[in-house]
């Protein structure tokens, strides 16, 4: 499959799957429209790379939905200029989507492989804006703390205290949360001031378990899920 081909789907995909089901921000379509999923999918998926689905990457994880990639990045209603923390880098793509957005992304793998791949991949793409670390991404990035946005690609079984004492008054975290591994709830949290914060619960979904400190424990990676509404 060609370039013109790829870009033919990637256009099709953003009207019939992101926009046609209520995603309006201008900024996120653009983004959307822009970024070439496919190069962060191994080669023999690339002909599924603009199908409306979550797809396998290495480590057992899983390349997000564009949908819910879509809806994620317009939740947290960046305005340009923006620093954004992204927990669970994966295969690199939905920091790509920020990165056409915000002014810096900084993103964390736990995976050490998936965090060297991934960074590899975003600087052969030309994205220059994105900062990758490998490190446990429940306790966050606090060297570049206070961000205007937080999103968790990953479940957690509450909403981690430590991201929540990295954002920015105003600032939004989005995270999946629930005990129930197979099904959560997306829910934005809005920083109002020094201690309080606004909590609401946006879509229901289903994401790879949030391992760390402040999240499920390692033996619970032996489940794996997809991201996906």
């Amino acid at each position: 499959m060609n370039k013109i081909d790829f870009e033919k789907r990637r256009a099709e995909m953003v009207d019939r799957y992101i926009a046609h089901r209520g995603v309006r921000s201008t900024s996120v379509l653009a983004a959307m429209r822009s970024v070439p999923r496919e190069a962060f999918l191994p080669q023999d998926l690339w002909e599924f790379a603009y199908d409306d689905a979550p797809l396998p990457i290495e480590e057992g994880q899983t390349i997000s939905q564009p949908y819910i990639v879509a809806m994620m990045t317009e939740a947290l209603e960046l305005e340009g200029g923006d620093k954004v923390l992204e927990i669970g880098t994966g295969s690199g793509y939905a920091a790509a989507v920020l990165s056409q957005i915000a002014k810096d992304v900084y993103t964390v793998e736990r995976i050490g492989q998936l965090a060297e791949k991934s960074a590899a991949k975003l600087a052969e793409l030309g994205f220059q804006n994105i900062h990758v670390l490998h490190a446990d991404g429940t306790l966050g990035w606090t060297d570049h703390a206070p961000y205007d946005g937080i999103v968790v690609a990953a479940a957690a079984r509450a909403v981690p205290q430590s991201l929540k004492a990295q954002l920015k008054i105003d600032g939004r975290l989005l995270v999946p949360v629930g005990i129930d591994r197979r099904d959560q709830e997306l829910v934005r949290v809005t920083r109002v001031s020094e201690h309080q914060f606004k909590t609401e619960e946006l879509a229901d979904v289903c994401f790879v378990p949030l391992v760390g400190k402040d999240g499920w424990p390692e033996e619970t990676t032996g489940i794996r899920y997809s991201a996906s509404e």
